[in-house]
């Protein structure tokens, strides 16, 4: 592996690479990498939580594996194998267009924003752990604050 920098560019990045991989041992739900890496056209290799809630009953843009010498064989077999390769890379597009479609979801998510706009106040009401966290956020600043006052004022 050569570690160059900070990428400035993550599907420049992707699509000049091989095989994505993402031994992810936590995390849920869609995973940015390996959407991104699917968009690009780069196969992966990942692990069953990285592959979680992504691909639904379609084949997976690569391999999922939770041993890692698997995962270094298969990781090897797809950067190797032209065909497997293809069909991997194949894969991934149909699952960013079977499963995550723009047009699938925009609607529902239109009305959503549309039905909590008109009701704002009662959705910031039922968010009873959005008002815990910013209760203690605005906590935490004060006392910080605080503290920071009365370090200043010893100091002079």
């Amino acid at each position: 592996f050569l570690i160059k920098n900070r990428a400035e560019n993550v599907d420049e990045v992707m699509k000049n690479a091989r095989v994505c991989l993402a031994p992810l041992r936590f995390g849920a739900g869609i995973k940015g990498k390996l959407l991104d890496a699917m968009l690009a056209g780069t196969p992966n290799v990942t692990t069953s939580i990285g592959a979680e809630s992504m691909y639904g009953d379609l084949e997976w843009s690569g391999f999922v594996s939770d041993e890692i010498d698997e995962i270094v064989a298969l990781a090897v077999q797809l950067y190797s194998s032209k065909d497997c390769w293809h069909i991997a890379q194949q894969n991934g597009f149909d699952i960013c267009t079977k499963r995550f479609k723009k047009s699938d979801f925009k609607t529902s998510f239109s009305s959503k924003l549309d039905e909590i706009e008109q009701n704002l106040e009662k959705h910031r009401n039922n968010n009873f752990v959005g008002e815990i966290l910013k209760h203690h956020t605005l906590a935490s600043t004060k006392y910080m604050s605080k503290w920071i006052e009365e370090k200043n004022s010893k100091s002079i």
